[in-house]
Order: C-alpha cells, then structure tokens, then sequence
C-alpha cells in the first residue's frame, strides 16, 4: 500500500471541560448501567388536536395527558387501578382513535427483531371505562392500527390480517393465506424491517372505507439457521428467511380490501419482479394510495398514486441517482391535500423540495452546501416546512422552519445537537439539546422557538459529574492525501501528560451516511478506557454523513477502501504527534465497524499493533440483499470489488492481534461471518483471540455480558498495548 503523505492539520482541541480534581474514579460498571446517562422524559405523542400531548406515566400504570402550551397535566386518560373489566399490572404501550373514544393498550410486549413485536393488546372504551381483550382468539398481536373514524382495528396474527368492528364488537378474518417463511401479509419480511425500518406495511383511507396492505410471497427466499442453546442436550434451531447479496428477495404486491363490498383487488403499480414496495400511504383524497417503489438497485425512486376502485395507478413523483436513493426519505414524505414536501440529494445536498399534490414541482425550499437531515413536519395553512441541518457544519444539528417563499428562521438556540419532535399541528416542538459538556437538555416551545418550559434539564447528573474524573472529548481535523479535511474528536486521560507517550485507541463505524464526530453528550466506555492511560480517538472518513452525498456515496461499490484509507491516514498523522506511541496504536469496531477495523489490520501496512472486531462482516456475500446491494450491486455484477472488500480475501495480510467477538445468535450479521474468517485466519497461519457469547444477538445485550466483553476488550488491549 502506498505511503500516505498528509498536508499540515490545525488541531482544534477544545478541552472546555478537562479532568475534574476530585478523588472519584470513573467506573466501567457505572458507565455500562446508565448511571453516568441523561434522562430524557417518557415518549410523547401529539394529540390530533395539536394542543395536548400523552405520555405513560414513569411507572407504566397510566396514561397522561398534558398541555402542550402550559406544560402541565390536564387529565388521566387510563389508570389500571381504576378501570373495569379486564385488570393490568402495567402498560407498555397505547394507541388512541381520533375521536378519542377508544384507546388501544397492550402489555407482554414480546421482540421479534429489531423493531417488531406481537403483545397481548386490549381494547378499552373510554366512556364506559370498560376493558377487554381486543381480540377474542388466541395469539399475541401484531401492528394493531385504528381507522382513521376510530370505529375499526385492523391486526396481524399468524402473518393474517383481521379486522375488529368495535361498534359490533365483531371480528373477521381478512387474509387466510397469510403463513410462516411464505406469506405475510401487512408486516415486513426480516431484511424490509432490518434495512427500511419498516414494521407496518398497511393504511387505511381516509374515509375509512379501504385497507391497502403489501402480501410478501418468501417462499423463494433462502431460508437461514442458527442453533439455540437453550440448556438441552440437543439444542434446537430457528430457521428464517434471509435473503443473502444477490439471492432472490420477496415477491411483492400492493392489495387493497373494501370494507363495504369485502372484497380484495390487487393494484396495478408498475414495478419490477426483483423490485421493492417499501411504503404505502394514503393521501387525504381517499382515492390516492402513494406507492411508493425501488428497483432492486435502489438507485430509482417512483412514486405511484393508484386508484383504489379502479387499480389505475399514476406516476407522480420520479427521483433517480448514480448511485442509490436514501430510502429514509422516502419514509419521510409529507402529504397535504394540496401539496406534498420530499427531501432529495439531487443537487448534491439533501434538500427540501415542495410539489403539487399532482406531483408539479413548486420550489426548492432550501439549498446550500450542508445537508438537511431530519424531516419534521409540514403545515399546509402556511405552507411551512420544520425540519433539522447540518448548516452550521456536519459536527452540529439545529432546528429550522422555513415557508413557501424560502424564508427561513432557525428555531434552536444552543450549539451542539439539537433534536426535535414536533406537535400534530406544528405550533410546539420538544427540543432535546446536548453538546460534549452538556447531558441532554429537554425543553418545550412554540414554533417561533420560544422556550415554554423545562422538561428535564439533567441538573443532578450534571452535578455528579463534577465529581467524577474523567475528560470531555476534544474534536480536530486533519487533511488525508486526497484532499478531504477529516473531522475527529479525542479524549485524553485525566492526568494527562505532554512529556509521556500514550497508547491510542481509535474507535470508529465508518459505515454510509454514519457519524461519530458529532458534538453531543454520551459517556460510553471508552471514557473508562481512557482513565485506563490510553488515549481514545474517532475519525468520519469518507462515507460518513453530513457533508453531502458525494462525501456519503463515494464508496459506492468498494464498501471498506476508502473507509479502512482514511482510518490508515488517520493513524498515521495521529502517530506523528508527540504524545501519542506510533507503535502502539489499535482499531476498534462493531459491525460495519468491526468489518472496517478487519479491512484496516489487512491493509494498514502494520501501523496497527492491535484490533478489535466485533460482530463484523467478514465478506459481502454473507449479508443481506438491501443493504448491501445498495452500496455494492450483486456480487455477480461487482464480483471484483466484493474480493477487494472482502477481509476472508485479505486474511493473509492481516498484521496485528486481533480479538474477534460475536453472538451465536445474532439474527443479523450471522455467526457465520466470524466462523468462516477464522478458518481463513487459521488457513493463512495466523494468530488471534475469540470471544463467543451464546444466544446472543448482534447487539450482545445484557449487563452482566456487557461488564464481560468491555473487561475482556480492555484486558486485551492493555496486553496488546
């Protein structure tokens, strides 16, 4: 690998907080707990009426409802000691119809994978203070959705959909054919959930009179196991359907149920036989379903509104790139009944494009060369858009409004990370603020910006803070040989020295669009580590987010060159200053960025001593088709790069020890990665550690696990180092 050469770099250590002088220690078991996170305030949800919110109480026995304008609480809604019928210890969640006679509650909420769940669910009449079962058949359920009059639920169980009539208290079954690793239907297949986020593939109209819902046919798919060790002698397995690059993905279809005539019509939505549906969405007119589909290389966006009667669909909105379409805005468009508002990188910059409910384009909203980065919302009296950039720099986020004549107005007012939640009719916002210094800071406003109230402001975890001892991170760029100034933050130990030499950890993701240079608050373990005597570094190499989609998409095909080059470059300047041992440097990553530390220790020319992998990638191939499609094609169309980005290819060339860690039952970068790249490693003569956990998944959750593998990844690399 060609030496790289580095243009001279201004640090911009901002050390505003550094080591506190006070004689207690920072503990890795305090961190793991969430003693040393801020507390947010319990999920709030928007009322239609825009002017109150809900919210569980802290223990989960009612639900609350507040104002948004004073901030105070204005009525219990639900309280489980005071209700008839059916009795509750607790709530995990709620939904509320539109009239708000009727709320839906449900409790023994179970997981599926990341975002799905089935729960026993219950309907309660708020009139009557009545609750029952919502459903009378056996079966936990899924997705449960109120129409829009709020006299109908539509559910999933067993991959069927159903249909309570609470005015009847009647239920019938709208699917039969609905059945485990062949058909669902209204809920996502594992890699829609996984890589669109999607849970939910179901709408009503607004009127009420049509259910659409997508049927996915994964028969084809190829099905996957891995063993679960569950205390037998012979462990059992599960077994479901996860479609590898280039392997065939679900068959989709949009359909739609009249709920007068009760019949199913499949609509007519041009789309390819390898192509995706990952949305559907009536408009207001209840004779516009929005389709929204991709082809299997996501690099075209069509959005459909179709006929519900007829099946007749009309192309509306058309959106296409050389590479791939960000399918999070896709999700994120906003319909009016005169207008819709989608985000696009077209120019280069995500930006805030405002259409005709014909699908004419009527402005560009906003423009410039930073990135939009979060869609709030959009109020079609005024023609306002409410949306979070990255305009003060890809480090910073703060909140915007901007009108129909391109009159902007910045709604925060602190710098650092801002995050918002907007009300139903957008007059109020929560903003959540934090910076490195700073735990988050959770305030209510008007839509001028205003500050109303104080949610939670952490006061007393920033009190604990001042005695403990530790160092708030320190960001600085450098230059790489290509040009591109880096962004990085660093973290020093409290008795830091500039006469001594340190070992460095540097600490990175580095997948598409990803960032953790950002200048917010989150103590994680690498701050104990640093207490340790390392000191802890992170750089956004190219594909990371906020700077453009050039900057993010640049890595298009090649997933891990350009990524493991900037870690490399990284390394290098860092080890060119006079406190940090150029020989004692290690990389550490979890998924993609366990992959990207894989690919650093192949390609690094030795300038790591020492890596750490956990529940990494180890080749393309064994990942699934939308993800990893997106940034590489198939592998028969880019079977090349797939090698070149492969660490099974390159294990060979690995210099430094490496620990690898894995789950067995990590249903998303399989176990198999970490298997097969170990033989590779065992077949090239090289050396390493390994540390399994069974039955655990890629998050590898549980606090007595999580004391376990930071122990053992410190362990290792204060032997390695």
């Amino acid at each position: 690998m060609k030496k790289l050469f580095f243009a001279v770099a201004i640090i911009v250590f901002a050390f505003s907080l550094q080591a506190q002088k006070t004689n207690q220690t920072l503990s890795l078991e305090n961190i793991l707990s969430g003693k040393y996170s801020p507390k947010g305030v319990q999920m709030m949800r928007s009322l239609p009426d825009g002017e109150h919110y809900t919210t569980l109480s802290s223990d989960n026995k009612a639900l609350l409802k507040y104002s948004y304008k004073t901030g105070k609480l204005t009525d219990t809604l639900f309280h489980v000691d005071k209700v008839r019928g059916t009795k509750l210890d607790k709530i995990q969640g709620y939904a509320i119809d539109s009239r708000g006679y009727r709320i839906l509650l449900w409790n023994e909420q179970e997981s599926i994978y990341r975002h799905s769940w089935k729960a026993n669910v219950y309907d309660y009449d708020v009139r009557r203070n009545f609750l029952k079962p919502l459903s009378d058949s056996p079966g936990k359920i899924m997705i449960p959705t109120f129409s829009p009059d709020g006299r109908m639920v539509a559910f999933v169980r067993e991959n069927n959909i159903w249909l309570k009539k609470l005015d009847y208290d009647t239920e019938s079954q709208l699917t039969k054919d609905g059945e485990w690793n062949k058909i669902l239907n209204g809920i996502s297949d594992w890699v829609y959930e996984e890589e669109f986020g999607q849970t939910n593939l179901m709408s009503w109209s607004s009127d009420s009179q049509f259910l659409a819902f997508v049927k996915s046919d994964e028969t084809n798919v190829p099905a996957f196991s891995f063993q679960v060790f569950d205390g037998k002698l012979y462990p059992d397995s599960y077994t479901y359907k996860y479609p590898k690059a280039g392997n065939k993905n679900s068959t989709v279809g949009c359909f739609v149920f009249n709920i007068e005539t009760k019949d199913t019509k499949k609509m007519n939505v041009p789309l390819d036989d390898d192509g995706y549906i990952p949305c559907i969405r009536f408009t207001e007119n209840p004779d516009q379903l929005a389709v929204m589909t991709l082809n299997r290389h996501q690099n075209n966006f069509n959005m459909y509104f179709v006929n519900p009667k007829s099946t007749v669909s009309k192309l509306v909105l058309h959106d296409e790139s050389n590479y791939y379409i960000d399918p999070d805005w896709i999700m994120n468009i906003r319909f009016s009944k005169d207008n819709f508002v989608y985000v696009s990188e077209k120019d280069g910059f995500a930006h805030i494009y405002l259409y005709s409910i014909t699908g004419v384009p009527e402005k560009q909203l906003t423009s410039g060369n930073r990135d939009v980065t979060n869609l709030y919302g959009f109020n079609p009296e005024t023609k306002t858009v409410y949306y979070q950039s990255a305009e003060e720099g890809p480090l910073y986020r703060d909140i915007y409004k901007v009108d129909a004549k391109g009159n902007k107005t910045k709604l925060s007012a602190q710098k650092g990370t801002n995050n918002a939640s907007f009300s139903e009719n957008c007059q109020y916002f929560v903003n959540t603020f934090s910076n490195t210094s700073t735990p988050s800071y959770v305030s209510l406003h008007d839509e001028k910006g205003k500050q109303l109230s104080v949610l939670n402001d952490n006061h007393e975890l920033k009190e604990q803070l001042k005695n403990i001892r530790f160092s708030q991170k320190g960001f600085f760029a450098f230059t790489n040989e290509s040009g591109e100034t880096l962004n990085g933050w660093m973290i020093k130990p409290s008795d830091f020295s500039s006469d001594k030499q340190y070992p460095l950890v540097m600490v990175q993701y580095s997948g598409p669009g990803s960032q953790e240079v950002r200048d917010s608050y989150r103590m994680d373990w690498y701050h104990y580590l640093a207490e340790q005597g390392f000191v802890v570094a992170a750089i956004d190499g190219r594909g990371t987010g906020g700077r453009g989609a050039e900057f993010k998409k640049c890595t298009y095909l090649k997933l891990g060159l350009l990524e493991s080059d900037d870690q490399i470059a990284g390394a290098n300047y860092l080890g060119q200053q006079s406190y940090i041992d150029k020989n004692r440097i290690a990389i550490w990553g979890w998924s993609f960025g366990g992959f990207n530390t894989l690919m650093c220790l192949s390609r690094g020319n030795g300038v790591f001593k020492a890596g750490v992998a956990i529940a990494p990638v180890t080749d393309w191939r064994f990942y699934d088709t939308i993800y990893t499609e997106r940034f590489m094609r198939t592998p028969n169309e880019n079977h090349e790069n797939y090698d070149l980005c492969s660490p099974i290819k390159l294990a060979d060339q690995l210099q430094g020890k490496l620990l690898l860690i894995h789950g067995t039952a990590d249903d998303n970068v399989h176990y198999q990665n970490t298997l097969y790249y170990s033989e590779a490693l065992v077949n090239a003569g090289k050396q390493f550690d390994m540390q399994i956990y069974s039955n655990k998944n890629h998050s590898i959750l549980g606090y007595k696990t999580r004391i376990h593998l930071y122990n053992r990844v410190i362990d290792f690399l204060k032997a390695n180092l």
